[in-house]
């Protein structure tokens, strides 16, 4: 578990060693006098303690179980074996490289077999997932292998368009650009015609 609220609760674990608040506060002081400003300033003063606030915000998915999420489904759904699409899930991440936002939408499909999942459960494994350190290739094939290996539907198709601040915000600093990224289980893997019909909904929702 990492980023506790509390630190006699426990602290984060870092390479096997516990780390607390303050070990964290100090160490973002420490940055923010790196870029040349003064910590004991007015504007500063209680900056590291709202960045411990902030990071344990944006990485709460280290915390968290996505398949526990999925594993309340429901049976009745009346022999419904069609297709499922829950389209543009907004997320915001942040890459391991930089540390900087990744900022997107993920569409994800599943074909059910007899179970069916709430579609707020899809939701929260996008967020379980996106709330840690990520690479967007890594993320989609988290959400698609985690849906398919809880809900053992017939096919599970996942897409994830974002918005790489690595590459707006610093290098060669390129705005307008996404990375689209998918992994495709099952009947969208092996039928043509299956992936068709997810990719036509998620190119549909875009023009939106």
């Amino acid at each position: 578990m990492a980023l506790k609220e509390d630190n006699h609760a426990g602290a984060a674990a870092g390479g096997g060693k516990a780390i607390t608040d303050k070990q964290a506060e100090d160490a973002f002081r420490t940055i923010i006098k790196w870029i040349g400003e003064d910590t004991d300033r007015d504007g500063l003063e209680e900056t590291p303690d709202r960045m411990v606030r902030a990071y344990r915000e944006y990485f709460a998915g280290y915390d968290e179980d996505p398949e526990e999420v999925l594993r309340k489904t429901f049976s009745e759904v009346d022999g419904y074996d069609e297709m499922i699409v829950l389209r543009g899930v907004t997320f915001e991440s942040h890459c391991e490289h930089h540390i900087a936002p990744i900022i997107g939408r993920v569409w994800i499909g599943y074909i059910p077999n007899k179970r069916v999942v709430g579609i707020s459960k899809l939701a929260r494994v996008v967020e379980i997932f996106s709330k840690r350190l990520q690479i967007q290739e890594r993320l989609t094939a988290q959400i698609a292998n985690t849906v398919d290996e809880v809900l053992k539907p017939s096919g599970v198709a996942v897409v994830v368009k974002a918005a790489h601040h690595c590459m707006i915000d610093r290098g060669v600093r390129k705005r307008g650009a996404d990375l689209v990224t998918s992994r495709m289980l099952g009947v969208f893997r092996d039928q043509p015609e299956t992936r068709h019909e997810f990719l036509t909904l998620v190119n549909a929702d875009t023009t939106e």
